[in-house]
C-alpha cells in the first residue's frame, strides 16, 4: 500500500511575485540640447574674450600709447581789478602752453581746445585756443605751442571771503588761478585714425603781477584727465 502523503498545513500561495523595478528616468532631449548649446556658446564667448585680451595686450606692447604732456610755460597778467560795488572784473591775461606728444608711433590731431579761467572757483573768462580754422597734426616725439588770451570786462559775484582773498593776492602781487582746457583730439597710427577723445587738462597756476619784481612765473605742469 502506497505511503500516504503528509498533510500540508496552511494555505499555499504559489511562487513569489518578483518586485517591480522602478521606472527608469528618460532625460528630455530638448533640455539636453539646450544645455549643450549653452555650453558651446559659453566656450566660444570665453575664447573670444581671451583673443580680444591678447590683441589688446599685443597692441599695447607694440605701440605703447601715452597721453600727451601739457605745461603752462609763460603767463602775462597786466590787469585784474575787481569793483565790489557793481561786481565787475576787469582782466587781461595771456597764457602760453606747450603740448608734447611723447609717443613713438602715434600722431595726434588737435581738433578743438577751449580754455576756461577761474578765480576762487568763479569762472571769469574763456577762449577758443584751437578751432577747425587752426587745428593741426602733431607728429611723434614733438612739442607744439598754444596760447590763450583772457581779456575783457565781466560781472562776477564774489562773496566777502573771496574778496578778502583777492585783496590778499593783490597785496602779495601774486594771483592764483585755475585754468581748465577741454580738448577734442584724435590719434593716428599709420593710415588708421581713431575716433574723438575728449580729455580735460587742469592747471593750477600762480601768476605774479608785473610790478612784483621779486616773483617770476614758474613753468607749471598740468594734469591730463581722460
Amino acid at each position: 500500500m502506497a505511503d500516504k502523503q503528509p498533510h500540508l498545513n496552511g494555505a499555499y500561495y504559489g511562487p513569489a511575485i518578483p518586485t517591480a523595478e522602478p521606472p527608469r528616468y528618460r532625460p528630455q532631449r530638448g533640455r539636453s540640447c539646450c544645455c549643450c548649446l549653452f555650453g558651446i556658446l559659453w566656450k566660444i564667448l570665453v575664447v573670444l574674450i581671451v583673443l580680444v585680451g591678447l590683441a589688446i595686450l599685443i597692441f599695447w606692447l607694440v605701440v605703447q600709447p601715452r597721453s600727451f604732456k601739457f605745461h603752462v610755460t609763460e603767463a602775462d597778467l597786466t590787469q585784474f581789478d575787481y569793483n565790489a560795488d557793481n561786481s565787475t572784473l576787469h582782466y587781461n591775461m595771456v597764457l602760453n602752453f606747450t603740448a608734447r606728444n611723447p609717443n613713438k608711433k602715434l600722431n595726434i590731431y588737435y581738433d578743438k581746445v577751449e580754455a576756461l579761467a577761474f578765480y576762487e572757483d568763479a569762472r571769469f573768462s574763456n577762449d577758443d585756443v584751437i578751432t577747425h580754422m587752426n587745428s593741426f597734426r602733431q607728429y611723434t616725439k614733438s612739442s607744439s605751442p598754444m596760447s590763450a588770451v583772457f581779456s575783457g570786462l565781466k560781472v562776477v559775484t564774489l562773496n566777502n571771503e573771496q574778496v578778502s582773498e583777492l585783496n590778499e593776492d593783490k597785496s602779495d602781487g601774486v594771483y592764483e588761478f585755475y585754468v581748465r582746457l577741454n580738448f577734442r583730439i584724435r590719434y593716428r597710427l599709420g593710415d588708421v585714425i581713431s575716433g574723438d577723445f575728449k580729455p580735460k587738462v587742469k592747471c593750477h597756476i600762480k601768476v605774479p603781477f608785473p610790478n612784483n619784481a621779486s616773483q617770476t612765473f614758474q613753468t607749471t605742469k598740468c594734469d591730463v584727465d581722460y
